[in-house]
């Protein structure tokens, strides 16, 4: 499949990926990931190595677009979690409902 890259044409295959990345190890996954194998990799570790690129060239969803044509599996930001809201106590809700004191 022919794909483009920080504005360069890669032809690439799915058997192709497979093989380049063959012996890699991951990194730790902070951000996009892309399941080749049974291994997940990050986004720009993947593209690193099949464009043979820096990997300030490209953008992860080059990547992740290409990717997900040639079939692999993409997963994106995880989720934030909310923080718990803290309860207020009677006299902080009283105080919240009737706003707070305008200062001059």
């Amino acid at each position: 499949m022919r794909c483009v890259i920080a504005r360069f044409p890669f032809d690439l295959t799915k058997s192709g990926v497979l093989e380049s990345m063959k012996g890699v190890k991951p990194e730790p996954v902070v951000g996009e990931s892309v399941i080749i194998g049974r291994r997940q990799y990050p986004v720009k570790q993947v593209g690193q190595i099949i464009t043979r690129q820096d990997r300030r060239d490209f953008s992860a969803g080059e990547v992740i677009r290409a990717m997900t044509l040639l079939g692999f599996t993409c997963r994106g930001l995880p989720e934030a979690v909310a923080a718990p809201e803290r309860a207020l106590t009677p006299l902080q809700r009283a105080s919240a409902m009737l706003g707070s004191p305008v200062s001059v």
